[in-house]
């Protein structure tokens, strides 16, 4: 039997570290059967973290979830025995398998069934095959981007630009004398709630490596680098390791596959700067200067790093490479629609059931994803909103779920694809208030060099704050609008020019909410606090003295059995008191 721990940053943080050495333990003190004990990486299911893959003799699997250290002894046992029915009550169920199942995974393909830290592994799953054959075969750089082109493969990271155009830009540059280009891949993923990058290296950092060979190959670099966040050490660590084992191999260095192609490849760790996804500003960061956009043109293609022809894609992107030129263009444009083919990964996450990363083909609905694949809303709640690209992107209301994963469908309601973000909202969040996060963090990440960005999102943050703490005034929307559509025309890059997409999209669907926090000084969802006061039903409470204990300030009073009241005065308003009381009786207006 063979026995795999989830061991993705979600899989140790939720204590599959702990699991693992509990397990190497006991089976290093007992293993009748032999069996086999490794890690991969997450397969997508972080909702129900840490899990355990158990393999039996006939290769059938027996997924294991929410697993514990105290778990540990029954599995080992249940593997000793051969009786794999002593942990049944740990077993996945069919309603959580859908999540999954209605997936179509060619990006994810390898995660959470490899061993990210085995070249062999990799190997084993037709790994390094693609550029093999480019190389045995002696494809020509048009005959491999030319089935790029076929896949219609489009740039996962945000502006969803064709990449067989971008290589085919770098290729035909002018690269003087020494002829040097560079090959980047920007895994500077700064989108709040999303983590599909790092999911990617930290479960298969091969197929990143070997969508970078394919793409140096095809624009004639000898050198490629991977931006990728400080914030992401276990990401790092794996990719690190890959990149020697496959120097090691052969599949990187001065004779790939013994051929006379180079390519040496090095990772940068970033400072984790919001602007350095734009590709400017993380040229002018690999080249050690502050991460600021730069004037285009020239584009990267033709001077980008160290003004060298340079193309930058993101993990994603690369991740599709090496199935498309194993598969065949077509293949992976038969997924999708006309404007958007292939699969897409999300990041599904915020009042969802059923949170994780999610891959599917492009033109399956927001409803498909959200209810059918993520499970709905939590705690049964009413699904409000989505918002779809990150700070970038826009909120999409319940009247749109039905809208296309298509990225002009996705373009038409306010919002874009971006990078794959997609924080659920219920009905207890204010949009306002999400409006406001959201502006906040652009205002925060804006790199300063242009007046528009600069101050004009702090301007539209410094209204948006009044009007959640009940100072709005009659005019404040105008305002607002009018500020959003003179960043978009005027900001030097994409952080500026979608930094107001947010409240865009929330005042066009949402602007009876606006006008209630202005109008009536009341927040509906009952989010903000300046807007809000807690009480107590006398009718309904039957002094149980939850609220009072988990009130931090003890500003609940009552004796057991009878009825409690709040002190409005030193009310802070966490809400503890609410999610403590089981009977509805704290009440919030």
């Amino acid at each position: 039997m063979r026995i795999v721990i989830g061991e993705g940053s979600c899989g140790l943080a939720a204590g599959a570290g702990g699991v693992h050495n509990k397990l190497a333990e006991l089976f290093s003190e007992s293993n009748p059967t032999n069996a086999e004990l490794g890690i991969t990486g997450c397969n997508g299911m972080c909702f129900l973290e840490p899990i355990v893959d158990v393999y039996d003799d006939e290769g059938a699997l027996h997924r294991l979830v929410h697993v514990q250290e105290k778990d540990a002894a029954t599995i080992h046992k249940a593997v000793s025995t051969g009786d794999l029915s002593l942990v049944d009550k740990l077993l996945i169920t069919a309603e959580d398998e859908e999540f999954l199942n209605k997936q179509t995974r060619v990006a994810l393909r390898h995660c959470g069934e490899i061993d990210p830290e085995s070249i062999d592994d990799y190997l084993a799953h037709d790994g390094y095959q693609a550029i093999s054959k480019i190389l045995a075969e002696g494809l020509t750089q048009e005959d491999v981007i030319q089935q790029i082109d076929i896949a219609g493969l489009r740039g996962r990271g945000g502006a969803g630009f064709s990449t067989a155009f971008k290589w085919r830009a770098a290729r035909d540059a002018n690269a003087g004398e020494d002829g040097q280009k560079y090959l980047i891949c920007n895994a500077d993923e700064g989108d709040p709630g999303a983590f599909m990058d790092r999911a990617v290296i930290e479960g298969d950092p091969h197929s990143l490596i070997e969508g970078m060979l394919i793409g140096a190959y095809c624009i004639g670099a000898s050198e490629g680098i991977v931006y990728v966040r400080a914030e992401y050490p276990l990401a790092i660590v794996r990719l690190t390791k890959a990149i020697e084992d496959a120097t090691a191999r052969g599949y990187l260095g001065e004779r790939v596959c013994g051929s006379d192609f180079a390519f040496t490849l090095r990772i940068k760790a970033g400072a984790g700067a919001f602007v350095c996804g734009e590709e400017t500003a993380l040229i002018e960061s690999l080249e050690g200067k502050r991460g600021m956009p730069r004037l285009k043109p020239p584009f990267p293609a033709q001077a980008g790093y160290w003004l060298k022809p340079s193309n930058i894609n993101n993990v994603e992107t690369y991740a599709n490479v090496a199935w498309i030129i194993a598969n065949g263009g077509e293949a992976f444009a038969a997924m999708g629609t006309e404007n958007s083919k292939g699969t897409k990964v999300f990041a599904l996450t915020g009042k969802i059931r059923r949170g994780g990363l999610v891959e599917i083909p492009m033109g399956k609905t927001l409803r498909e994803v959200i209810f059918d694949i993520g499970g709905g809303i939590r705690n049964n709640k009413e699904f409000k909103a989505v918002q779809l690209g990150g700070p970038s992107g826009g909120c999409i209301p319940a009247s749109k779920l039905d809208t296309v994963i298509d990225y002009n469908e996705l373009a038409a309601t306010g919002a874009i694809m971006g990078s794959g973000g997609m924080v659920v909202m219920d009905e207890d969040t204010c949009m306002v208030g999400m409006a406001r996060f959201f502006l906040d963090f652009t205002t925060k990440e804006s790199c300063g060099k242009c007046v528009h960005c600069r101050l004009g999102t702090k301007r539209m943050n410094e209204i948006l704050t009044r009007i959640v703490e009940g100072k709005g005034e009659q005019g404040d929307i105008e305002k607002l609008e009018e500020l959003c559509y003179a960043i978009k025309d005027g900001a030097l890059c994409g952080l500026g020019q979608t930094a107001p997409n947010p409240v865009l999209t929330t005042i066009r669907y949402f602007r009876d909410e606006f006008e209630e926090h202005i109008d009536a000084h009341r927040c509906p969802a009952g989010e903000c606090r300046d807007l809000i006061t807690y009480s107590i039903d006398a009718d309904a409470c039957r002094g149980c003295t939850a609220c009072a204990r988990q009130c931090p300030v003890q500003a609940i009073e009552g004796a057991p059995k009878k009825a409690h009241k709040i002190d409005p005065t030193l009310c802070i308003k966490c809400g503890n008191c609410k999610t403590a009381c089981r009977f509805g009786a704290v009440v919030v207006a």
